[in-house]
């Protein structure tokens, strides 16, 4: 608690921009969902024809992926706040839109009649009667859709677009809880002040128009159902770990970070696993850093790939002396020592962090190094992962041994940067030496002149009570040793990332090409 306070105070500043650039993002959003779901309401029912082609759109929206959405609205609207904008507002339209109508729709038909009879026309009859009845009804999704967005706008972090979600992710990807609630709290205050603001409208609403007593009592059992079905999906989760606690003891656990390159290393792990032991082989792939870190620590994966100077700087905390081999040596005895991790032999590449930047950019600059970056790194925007902004072996010690300052500082996650650099909306980004999105964009990679990154050796990981029981493990994945070189990675992320191939697919081949398993 005092370092999170402490944390609070020094970093106030920061904290108070981001929490008024979550406000105004959210504004914006709820306001033009309100813009446009309302009136779709009203035309969904008055129009029978269209009510399921339009509320059907709106379902499908809602189904997709959030990050996924995302990475399709990226491309066409570039980095930055209106993809993150137009995703909320799509995910914001479906309270509105079906409660609006739900709400003209369940006004009783004698007082329409009785309207129409008086001699009001449709236009009278929808403003002055059937809106101020469904009012309730259109507040509490307004209200719903609020809520929801102050959240759904932690996702803008991903793409530039700045708000409270740049704490929350950047604490989850450098293994800081101190930002994660320095961002998730502010958040959650939002949530509520913005729930209680609405709360009032919509009781406001109520008591003004008490005869839709009945439509509000609807949206009520709305509410009861989210919470049994919210009971639900909880019981199946407690469910689901319990099973997974009762898994056979002959099961060894693979497990992959969230990119292209680690989860193809985990699948070669797997595959060849599976060839020369009769162990069930369980893969749970796609996980952050921290998550895999964490899940390999508490005996939820058993085998894992990372690398020595992330595990080093960002797990051990330590500073990286000496060559590779001093760095290896290191982590191996106190991964050993503090975890009971066993450390196996390396792959045999160094997947180092660099810079890079568009060819035709850095030629007109004539930027070959980062010693060359820095005379012109003030005319430039920078796009690195959010990860590499606050790690030590990141941006921090970069700027501090280069003297580095760029015009502006835009952080988003995986690939998106790579877009963002191809669209002109930065002209540098960090990179994996390794990545195979460099080969894909043909991207100039710049020297490390003052070789300010440490070795970053990929390492299977080990648990060691794994190979008490299971011994012959350790000789299955030191088969792999000094097997795969820079040259041999890169080629294996470009598979994926340029040609369309799964990780699964390129992880057998490899090893089929290596004679290391049978077809």
């Amino acid at each position: 608690m005092t370092n999170f306070i402490k944390y609070m105070i020094n970093q106030k500043s920061q904290i108070i921009n981001l929490l008024l650039q979550h406000i105004q993002l959210t504004f914006i959003a709820i306001l033009f969902a309100i813009i446009i779901g309302i009136p779709l309401g009203i035309l969904v029912s008055k129009n029978e024809k269209i009510r399921k082609y339009i509320l059907g759109l709106i379902n499908i929206f809602q189904a997709i992926p959030s990050m996924a959405l995302l990475g399709l609205l990226v491309p066409m609207l570039g980095i930055g706040s209106k993809p993150a904008i137009v995703a909320v507002v799509l995910y914001s339209l479906l309270p509105i839109v079906k409660n609006t109508s739900t709400g003209i729709l369940g006004i009783d038909k004698n007082i329409i009649e009785s309207a129409t009879g008086i001699g009001l026309t449709s236009k009278q009859i929808l403003y002055k009667i059937q809106l101020p009845l469904a009012l309730p009804v259109i507040m509490a999704g307004i209200r719903i859709s609020a809520v929801t967005a102050v959240g759904l706008m932690t996702l803008a972090a991903f793409i530039g677009a700045g708000g409270l979600g740049y704490l929350v992710f950047s604490g989850v990807q450098t293994v800081n809880n101190v930002m994660i609630l320095a961002g998730a709290i502010p958040a959650c205050i939002l949530a509520l002040v913005v729930d209680y603001l609405f709360s009032q409208v919509e009781k406001s609403a109520m008591s003004k128009y008490s005869s839709s007593k009945s439509s509000v009592k609807k949206v009520q059992n709305n509410h009861i159902g989210v919470k049994v079905c919210t009971a639900v999906v909880v019981v199946a989760v407690v469910f689901t770990a319990m099973g997974q606690s009762f898994a056979k003891k002959d099961t060894i656990v693979v497990g992959s970070k969230d990119y292209t390159e680690g989860i193809i290393l985990s699948n070669i792990c797997a595959d060849l696993l599976e060839e020369y032991t009769d162990y069930n082989i369980e893969r749970k792939m796609n996980m952050g850093t921290t998550v895999l870190w964490n899940a390999i620590t508490n005996g939820e994966v058993d085998v894992c790939t990372d690398y020595t100077g992330t595990i080093l700087l960002n797990c051990l905390n330590e500073e990286a002396k000496g060559d590779a081999d001093d760095v290896y040596n290191e982590v191996k005895e106190e991964l050993h020592k503090q975890y009971e991790i066993k450390v196996l032999d390396p792959y045999g590449f160094n997947n180092t962090y660099t810079l890079a930047m568009e060819p035709e950019v850095a030629d007109k600059y004539n930027i070959k190094t980062y010693t060359d970056l820095t005379k012109y790194s003030r005319e430039f925007v920078f796009s690195p992962t959010l990860a590499f902004e606050n790690r030590a072996d990141g941006l921090p010690g970069l700027q501090k041994n280069y003297d580095l300052e760029f015009k502006k500082i835009k952080s988003m996650d995986g690939a998106l940067r790579y877009q963002a650099l191809k669209r002109g909306d930065a002209q540098v980004i960090d990179a994996y030496s390794t990545d195979g999105l460099l080969k894909k964009f043909n991207l100039k990679v710049l020297e490390d002149d003052k070789e300010f990154f440490p070795p970053y050796y990929a390492i299977p990981l080990v648990r060691e009570d794994i190979l008490k029981d299971h011994p012959e493990v350790e000789e299955v994945l030191n088969k792999l040793s000094g097997k795969i070189d820079e040259e041999t990675m890169i080629n294996l992320n470009y598979q994926v990332d340029e040609e369309g191939k799964t990780p699964e697919e390129v992880a057998h081949n490899f090893l089929v090409e290596e004679n290391l398993i049978s077809k």
